[in-house]
């Protein structure tokens, strides 16, 4: 089944926005409507604060002028706060043009992590093992770029959400780099009207066991975490960025905050549609092929504006 909403691929531009007005101009009515757009993050392991300074968002009619808003102060987000079906907002209830959109941009700072400026947020990088060092993130440019068609609706307020998946878009150049980290941003556009969330269960300490009395099956390295990929029936796969082949929308980790017997996950702002959940306790470099393997494959349909329980894994014999 087809997803309802487009996804968008994201470019990194060399400049900062070139043209860029809030009028009607070649628009084929003056009508308007409102939009909001919001930004969250698909789960990442390994790291606890990946803040993103955001300076300014434009928004390109089909056959108008670049509509900018730029920011009385930059926003600076750590992305890793916004799981779970979380936002936070870039923009609020503006009036825009109605009509057919082409393309967003979003501007975020570059500026170096060390600057005495307080004016200027940096965007940098927190690991769990280091939890008192904000580590250098290399950002390619001051302006990301999504492309694809959206519409905003005449006469009605029309909610966007970003999600900026920091498990495909924070590299680790391995001292390649005159960062700590890079930035290659993997983003999505959703419709928050033709979205639903997926909720589910895993038994960790049960697989955990099991899998440390089996000869034949690869030890956890971690909790865990659970693979959406869109479409029924999909043989799940690793992240590897540097692929050509077909990748998960989303890799959830599992979590175990109320201390509870089970580990729970949620996998939200998913454009409503089928799609293919499957669960994996080994590490996933997001740059490199690797070996998973997965287990609790199961089929799950996403209906808008609802939160679909998915079966515990491990599966029920």
């Amino acid at each position: 089944m087809k997803r309802s909403t487009q996804l968008f691929t994201v470019s990194a531009l060399a400049a900062s926005i070139a043209a860029c007005g809030g009028g009607d101009d070649g628009q084929a009515s003056s009508s308007t409507g409102t939009v909001s757009f919001g930004i969250t993050d698909a789960p990442t392991t390994n790291l606890t604060d990946v803040t993103i300074s955001f300076t300014g968002m434009a928004l390109k009619p089909a056959d108008g002028k670049w509509v900018e808003f730029i920011f009385d102060e930059p926003k600076s987000l750590n992305l890793l706060a916004l799981q779970g079906g979380l936002s936070a907002p870039l923009i609020t209830d503006e009036e825009v043009p109605a009509g057919q959109y082409s393309e967003l941009r979003l501007n975020i700072n570059v500026e170096d992590s060390d600057t005495d400026d307080d004016s200027l947020p940096d965007s940098y990088v927190i690991t769990d093992d280091a939890p008192d060092i904000r580590k250098t993130l290399a950002v390619p440019s001051s302006v990301l770029k999504l492309k694809g068609d959206f519409l905003v609706a005449a006469d009605t307020t029309t909610d966007f959400t970003i999600d900026f998946d920091v498990k495909k878009s924070i590299v680790d150049p391995q001292g390649q780099s005159l960062a700590d980290f890079l930035l290659k941003p993997s983003l999505r556009l959703v419709n928050n009207l033709q979205v639903g969330a997926i909720t589910g269960e895993v038994d960790f300490a049960t697989i955990n066991s099991t899998r440390a009395n089996d000869d034949q099956r690869a030890d956890c390295a971690y909790e865990g975490s659970v693979y959406i990929f869109e479409g029924p029936d999909v043989v799940p796969t690793n992240i590897n960025i540097n692929s050509e082949d077909e990748q998960p929308v989303m890799a959830v980790p599992v979590s175990n905050e109320d201390s509870a017997s089970l580990y729970t996950y949620t996998a939200a702002f998913l454009p409503a549609g089928d799609y293919t959940i499957s669960y994996s306790c080994q590490l996933d470099n997001n740059e490199t092929d690797d070996t998973l393997e997965f287990q609790g494959t199961q089929n799950v349909e996403v209906i808008a504006d609802s939160e679909v329980q998915a079966q515990p894994i491990p599966l029920p014999q």
